[in-house]
């Protein structure tokens, strides 16, 4: 094309080019509304017309363009091009002066930084403009099901959305229907945080379900399947359930996006995971978090994007169920991992190792099961995983920091009012290791601490004794 051009190979002289472009007094723009391809405009009047570097015989253009990695005409595997569109300037010869010259530096990087986020301020009110919310809007009634932590903590969020929606929480426990109906708290879990007016408690599940337009499994995964079953004649067919819950079942290996519609003898019962780094507490005080929600179903995932998102929560989507729910279980084993680590004082060298390498193993088995590698690193793999191995409120990091300082996992568990999903996942995740022929060494070694065939020195050293083999 005409006035293609492409950068010479030595990485200093492109460097020089880049620094070139960023310090003249740039104007940064947009060829489209949609911000797909940037480019920058350099004035004719630029320092570097009267400037020229021995090592360059190339013409360097006056505008730049920068392809978004979003945009599907993004040549991803070429190199860098520039297009240009006048006569253009020069390259400066050396731009080791010009980054000494302090105020114009700084003027000229506020300039563009200030321009580039005026546009995606615009940008994202335009998008804001165009969000529907008619889901909410006609969203009568929501069911909760479980009266956990994190199942409360959503109740009082979806409640708090809109004050006419009937929340109700389905639980076993009648102290705590009460505590909820007539003082507004979980006396078990949040005795301190009063829950919206509108949040319901009850132990009867036809009341529960009844008239319900969403429904928010909230029940740990190794009771949901005989839960779900005593409760199915009361579940209408088409009504869509996200599951909060994460991990494996035991004996079947079965994930909730196989346990839900199977306990409800329904194949199409309408399915969403929601996962990602999020804390009931801080859910509750309303602090900023993100989660992503999954579904095979495009529009069922919009639908729920709109009726949580909220000023403090982000929602994003995703159609890689299989990748959201498995890393969603993995994570809960590996942190029990860290929290050994931890338990053990090992130090910070071995905490990193440890974590890196457990994210290796999540997504080996998880594009081996067909999920996507960009979801492992996203929210519900990477975001998940960090807040879970480094953050001392994870169940599943305080059980390995426990085991690590000697106490015995009969002992742990007794003394919890949760569940550590980890647990009892870890043998689950081995089982499936074995299916799909994946050598995962971390999350087995956990496996075998929690089953009392290894104790946490001896796996440490066991590890640390793995052949040396190059990184994958």
């Amino acid at each position: 094309m005409d006035g293609e051009f492409h950068f010479p190979p030595d990485p200093l002289d492109i460097t020089r080019y880049l620094l070139a472009v960023f310090l003249c007094d740039t104007q940064l723009s947009y060829n489209n509304p949609s911000m797909e391809t940037p480019f920058m405009d350099l004035p004719s009047n630029n320092p570097f017309s009267t400037l020229n570097h021995p090592s360059f015989s190339h013409t360097y253009p006056s505008r730049l363009t920068i392809p978004s990695l979003s945009s599907p005409n993004y040549p991803t595997t070429s190199p860098l091009r520039f297009c240009a569109n006048t006569t253009p300037p020069p390259i400066l010869q050396d731009t080791d002066a010009l980054l000494d010259s302090g105020p114009e530096r700084t003027q000229n990087r506020r300039r563009v930084v200030r321009i580039a986020w005026e546009k995606l301020v615009r940008w994202s009110r335009s998008l804001r403009f165009k969000a529907k919310t008619d889901v909410l809007e006609r969203t009568n009634k929501v069911a909760v099901l479980g009266g956990g932590s994190f199942g409360t903590a959503m109740a009082a969020h979806i409640a708090g959305r809109k004050p006419q929606l009937e929340v109700n929480m389905l639980l076993r426990d009648p102290q705590v229907c009460q505590s909820i109906n007539d003082g507004h708290y979980n006396s078990k879990y949040f005795p301190k945080h009063k829950l919206p007016i509108n949040v319901i408690a009850t132990t009867d599940a036809k009341a529960a379900l009844l008239g319900a337009d969403f429904c928010f499994h909230a029940v740990p995964v190794q009771f949901s399947s005989s839960f779900l079953e005593s409760i199915a004649h009361h579940v209408d067919p088409h009504l869509p359930f996200i599951s909060l819950s994460k991990g494996l079942e035991l004996n079947s290996l079965r994930m909730m996006s196989q346990i839900i519609p199977q306990a409800l003898s329904n194949p199409r019962q309408p399915f969403v995971a929601l996962s990602g780094p999020s804390f009931a507490s801080e859910l509750m005080n309303k602090l900023p978090t993100a989660m992503v929600v999954a579904s095979k179903d495009k529009k069922l995932a919009n639908a729920a994007q709109q009726l949580l998102a909220s000023s403090y929560l982000r929602i994003s989507t995703s159609s890689d169920v299989t990748g959201v729910e498995i890393a969603g279980a993995l994570k809960n084993v590996l942190a029990i991992a860290a929290g050994i680590v931890e338990g053990m004082n090992l130090g910070n060298n071995s905490m990193a190792a440890l974590v890196a390498q457990g994210c290796s193993e999540i997504r080996w088995l998880a594009t081996k099961m067909g999920a996507k590698p960009t979801t492992i690193t996203g929210l519900s793999g990477t975001g998940d995983i960090m807040l879970t191995c480094f953050v001392n409120l994870s169940r599943n990091r305080t059980v390995g920091v426990r085991l690590g300082s000697g106490e015995n996992l009969d002992d742990i568990l007794s003394s919890m009012n949760q569940v550590a999903e980890g647990v009892s996942t870890a043998g689950a995740v081995i089982a499936l290791a074995q299916k799909y022929k994946v050598k995962m060494p971390v999350l087995t070694a956990v496996a075998r601490i929690i089953d009392n065939e290894l104790t946490p020195q001896k796996a440490v050293l066991e590890l640390m004794g793995l052949p040396q083999v190059e990184e994958v």
